[in-house]
């Protein structure tokens, strides 16, 4: 591959998004993710190997986002685990509050390719979950977190809902308003979680 020049990399990624987003990434066409970026159809191939290498990288960035400001977050000791447990959610919802294109990727693409590429998803997800059950550890550990919840069982039931109602506001944005999903997962969560 050439070296890269300017912003197109970040060009082309942005437009798969958009393409992915409305017409799936069965049915997406490069020459198409390539006129939207503005670049020349064999541009793309100087930059991935083909459409499911940008797809890969795609979420290699947003999970490695998300990782990176998690690590932040849980590493934040000025923050209860309460409000470590807001603040991951909080994390999440405004990834995909400021781009609605990537959370319908995200709910259409992800677990098909994390089954048909498992050696080479991002290991920034499994990083990012790992995280949030450190966070979930040290409500335990401070007696904020009841010790029943099964960390296996809480971090894909927790994901799990979060991809299913983000599926229905793509959908359906009128019933399933992002910042009422937010806020009932926080309600449902930490009431779920802490000690009575």
């Amino acid at each position: 591959m050439r070296t890269r020049e300017g912003n197109k990399e970040k060009d082309i990624l942005e437009s798969a998004i958009k393409v992915f987003a409305e017409q799936g990434f069965h049915k997406a066409k490069i020459a198409k993710i390539a006129e939207i970026a503005g670049v020349a159809t064999g541009s793309v191939y100087v930059y991935f190997k083909n459409k499911e290498d940008i797809l890969l990288k795609i979420f290699d960035q947003l999970w490695g986002k998300l990782y990176s400001e998690l690590s932040t977050i849980q590493n934040s000791s000025d923050m209860s685990s309460i409000e470590k447990v807001d603040a991951m959610i909080d994390l999440l919802f405004d990834v995909f509050t400021e781009n609605p294109s990537t959370a319908v990727v995200f709910v259409n693409e992800q677990n098909q390719l994390m089954r048909s590429n498992q050696t080479q998803f991002t290991h920034y997800y499994e990083k990012f979950l790992d995280q949030g059950m450190v966070v979930l550890q040290e409500g335990v550990n401070a007696g904020l977190f009841s010790i029943a919840v099964d960390e296996q069982i809480f971090r894909h039931f927790i994901f799990g809902a979060i991809r299913n109602l983000l599926h229905h506001w793509a959908e359906d944005p009128q019933n399933f308003p992002l910042n009422k999903i937010r806020q009932n997962v926080k309600f449902l969560i930490k009431h779920g979680i802490l000690l009575k």
